[in-house]
């Protein structure tokens, strides 16, 4: 007897995405919260000489939201002829811009199967190739590892700016534990 399933699905009634990327929504959800205090009028504050600024790294956090999309919908990237968004100034143009990302992003991967998830994605700088891998492993580095890494590093600004820094895995030293 062969028991059929709907694409993206899995035996139990969990889909691929929930049985793959259970943590997905809870980060999500977290870098949500970070970027709601993002300070305003502080765009070029940096902590170094060679750290990016704060509006840039807010930016690169809210964009990268949406480079599971791109996995998903394409087998390689260009870095030397993608396009770049204009950056946006404020916690609510960051967060539609996260918002409308992970909707997105949300909306594929549910229906995205195994198979398409072990096929080959590339980021490439002209003929140079940077990463390849499948995207099932590229969703887990370069969308949800780089994501976690960023919002780390939005966190150290926080703190240095004077900003509450939200809990990411449990309260924050900011939030106290009761």
């Amino acid at each position: 007897m062969t028991t059929t399933h709907a694409a993206g699905a899995v035996p139990g009634s969990l889909s691929m995405a929930a049985l793959l990327y259970p943590d997905f929504d809870s980060e999500f959800a977290t870098t949500r919260r970070f970027l709601e205090r993002y300070p305003e009028g502080r765009d070029e504050w940096r902590p170094h000489q060679s750290s990016r600024p704060l509006g840039t790294l807010a930016n690169h956090i809210a964009d990268l939201t949406g480079r599971g999309t791109l996995i998903l919908e394409t087998d390689e990237q260009d870095i030397a002829t993608r396009k770049q968004r204009p950056e946006v100034r404020t916690a609510a143009e960051l967060l539609a811009v996260a918002d409308a990302n992970v909707a997105k992003f949300r909306t594929l991967l549910a229906s995205t199967d195994f198979a398409a998830l072990e096929q080959p994605w590339t980021l490439r700088m002209g003929p140079k190739v940077l990463v390849q891998a499948s995207k099932r492993l590229l969703l887990r580095s370069m969308l949800m590892s780089h994501l976690v890494h960023h919002r780390a590093q939005l966190g150290v600004y926080y703190r240095l700016l004077g900003v509450p820094v939200p809990g990411a895995y449990g309260p924050s030293a900011d939030e106290g534990l009761g």
